[in-house]
C-alpha cells in the first residue's frame, strides 16, 4: 500500500474511532517498557482500545473532524504518548490507569515523589561493604547471624529532592520501589459532553481521604447547628439526654437549697 494511502486510512481510523467512542484519551507513556505497556493493555481490555500513531496522523485526524471540540486536543499531541478510546467516562477510565500501576525502582537523579523511609528491622544484606553505604546514608545498623539489622526508621531521601547514586543502590538491595510507572492521563476529551478536561489525573485514596475529611467537618458543623439527619441524630440525643441530666441536677440542687 502506497504511504500516502496508509496515511489516509489511519487518519480514517482515528476519526471513526473518535465516532464510535464515549470518551478519548491522551495518556504519556514516556519511559514505560513494552512488557509495562501490553499488562497494562491487557487490563483495560473491554473498557479502552490503545492505539499509538505519528504525532502528524493524529493531528491531520483532528483537523478534519468538523463538530464539537476535538481540535482543542491538538497542543497536547506529544511524542510518547498514546490515544485511548473508551465507552466509559473519562474520570472512570483514568481512576482504572491509576489502579493498574506497577512499581519501579529509583533510579540517580529521580525526584522522590515522597519521603522514602527504611524502616527498622533486619534485611538480607550480608555483613560488609553495605554497612559503610548504609552508614554513609545515615542509618544505624547492626550486625545480627551475619546479616545486616537496621535500628531505627530513617527518611533516605526527602520528597522532591534527588536521588544519589547510593540511596538508589541501597533501595534496590533492600528491594525499595518507590515509584509507580503506567499510562499517565494528560487530557480527555469527554465526546457525549463536548468537553475537555485537562485534570484527569485520579489519586483513588487520597481523593477517598478527602471524602472522608469532608464528610466529618460536614457532620460536625451539621452537629453545632442541630440539622437532623441520619449521621447527627444519635449525636442531638446524647446531648439532649446529657443536658436533661445537667438540668435536672440544677433544679434538684435549689430544691435542696431552699429547704
Amino acid at each position: 500500500m502506497p504511504a500516502k494511502n496508509k496515511k489516509s486510512k489511519l487518519v480514517d481510523e482515528i476519526i471513526e474511532l473518535i465516532g464510535n467512542s464515549r470518551s478519548v484519551m491522551i495518556a504519556s507513556v514516556k519511559g514505560l517498557k513494552s512488557s509495562n505497556f501490553q499488562d497494562i493493555r491487557k487490563k483495560v481490555r473491554g473498557k479502552a482500545s490503545i492505539k499509538i500513531y505519528k504525532k502528524s496522523t493524529i493531528l491531520r485526524a483532528l483537523d478534519k473532524i468538523e463538530k464539537g471540540v476535538a481540535k482543542n486536543l491538538k497542543p497536547y499531541i506529544i511524542e510518547d504518548s498514546a490515544l485511548l478510546f473508551s465507552s466509559i467516562d473519562p474520570f472512570e477510565l483514568s481512576s482504572i490507569l491509576a489502579q493498574n500501576k506497577t512499581a519501579a525502582k529509583a533510579r540517580p537523579g529521580q525526584e522522590a515523589p515522597e519521603d522514602i523511609w527504611i524502616r527498622a528491622g533486619p534485611t538480607d544484606l550480608m555483613a560488609g561493604p553495605a554497612i559503610s553505604q548504609l552508614g554513609a546514608l545515615g542509618l544505624k545498623v547492626m550486625v545480627e547471624d551475619g546479616k545486616i539489622s537496621i535500628r531505627e526508621d530513617k527518611i533516605i531521601v526527602k520528597k522532591g529532592d534527588k536521588i544519589s547514586d547510593g540511596a538508589a543502590d541501597i533501595m534496590a538491595k533492600v528491594d525499595i520501589k518507590p515509584f509507580k510507572i503506567g499510562f499517565e492521563p494528560m487530557v480527555a476529551y469527554d465526546i457525549k459532553e463536548d468537553k475537555i478536561f485537562t485534570e484527569i489525573k485520579v489519586e483513588k485514596e487520597k481523593e477517598i481521604s478527602n471524602l472522608k475529611n469532608s464528610a466529618g467537618r460536614a457532620i460536625a458543623f451539621a452537629f453545632k447547628i442541630a440539622y437532623v439527619c441520619k449521621d447527627t441524630l444519635g449525636l442531638l440525643l446524647g446531648k439532649a439526654n446529657a443536658e436533661e441530666k445537667a438540668i435536672s441536677k440544677l433544679i434538684k440542687s435549689d430544691a435542696g437549697g431552699q429547704n
